[in-house]
């Protein structure tokens, strides 16, 4: 064979075998680890198995998911951090925890007072909120694919309330940020305790009560025991549900995988939503049936008293820093321009 021709052979083989490489990098499998904010046992943690699966379906396998529970790799402040590193892909969780890095977390993630229902909420997010969360948590080396909601939560208490009054000297386990400052305002003492300690800390009193989730996984989990009140349907706290993604990984998507991820986080939240309101619905009969949850509500005269004490907090929040600004300004001109302030 002529030396040349030899030469030219190898040269063929050498583009062929950087093709197929590059065609087996471009099919290469994405595997991430998502950390969510809740108990192995929670609707929460179930609903978010099952996104997963159905992005590695709508994928074709090209991406995979696991979602692990609260505490799994670090703890719900630490996810914003870990996620921008790599040492988690993503997590699912509450913006509250970050507020300590920044006031606007705090802001997105439960102006408490502003929203009473989730597709008022979301709706907002879609139409300019997502944007301006992006531009807080893109710095970190984070992106928010979208913005979910899981329903006004419920309070769960040892003791009834039916009136502000009655948070008086209550030990609260609420998130840090605007939800425990508004507590305090109240007479509460906010106590900050991860999710998977709500259950023993109301039992051996290190709290009275807890704002943690909806009705349905509260009694579901058990925490009528020790906290046999529940303050219901709530009126104090409907919190953004941040699925977000490491910024790298997400800039280094196809935009069809991009288009992909949005849709099934689009279809979780709406998922997340419905099936906690179904449940909510049918876990307070059982409730009511069995008689272990007493079950109480604020009358109009105390909600509008509790929403003029929020309205306070959101004006402190917002000279916290510019980004705080941006969020308490663009929230309070959406729910003008709904009639809805």
């Amino acid at each position: 064979m002529h030396p040349s021709n030899f030469s030219h052979r190898l040269t063929l083989s050498a583009v062929a075998i950087a093709v197929l490489m590059s065609s087996t990098a471009a099919l290469a499998k994405e595997e991430w680890k998502f950390q969510i904010n809740v108990n192995a046992g929670d609707d929460e943690y179930r609903i978010a198995q099952d996104w997963a699966k159905s992005v590695a379906d709508k994928t074709q396998g090209e991406i995979v998911i696991e979602v692990m529970p609260t505490g799994t790799i670090v703890g719900n402040n630490e996810t914003l951090d870990a996620v921008g590193a790599g040492i988690i892909q993503g997590h699912i969780t509450d913006p509250g925890y970050f507020s300590g890095k920044n006031a606007a977390f705090a802001v997105y993630g439960n102006m408490v007072g502003a929203w009473n229902d989730t597709s008022t909420f979301l709706d907002f997010m879609r139409n300019g909120g997502e944007d301006g969360y992006n531009r807080l948590v893109e710095p970190y080396n984070v992106h928010l694919i979208r913005a979910g909601a899981v329903g006004v939560e419920s309070l769960i208490t040892k003791r009834p309330i039916e009136k502000l009054e009655d948070f008086k000297g209550m030990k609260i386990r609420a998130p840090e940020g605007m939800v425990s400052n508004i507590f305090k305002l109240v007479g509460a003492a906010p106590v900050n305790l991860p999710t998977s300690e709500v259950y023993t800390g109301l039992e051996k009193g290190v709290i009275d009560a807890a704002d943690y989730t909806v009705f349905a996984t509260n009694y579901q989990q058990g925490y009528h025991k020790y906290a046999p009140f529940a303050v219901y349907l709530g009126f104090h706290s409907m919190p953004m549900k941040d699925i977000s993604i490491n910024k790298t990984i997400w800039d280094g998507l196809s935009e069809e995988q991009q288009r992909i991820l949005e849709e099934s986080v689009d279809s979780f939240t709406e998922t997340l939503i419905g099936d906690l309101q179904t449940k909510d619905e049918e876990q307070v009969v059982v409730a009511k049936q069995k008689g272990d949850v007493t079950l109480t509500t604020l009358p109009a005269d105390e909600l509008k008293k509790f929403r003029q004490i929020a309205r306070s907090e959101w004006s402190d929040w917002r000279d916290r820093s510019p980004e705080a600004k941006e969020a308490v300004e663009s929230i309070q001109a959406y729910l003008q321009s709904k009639d809805l302030l």
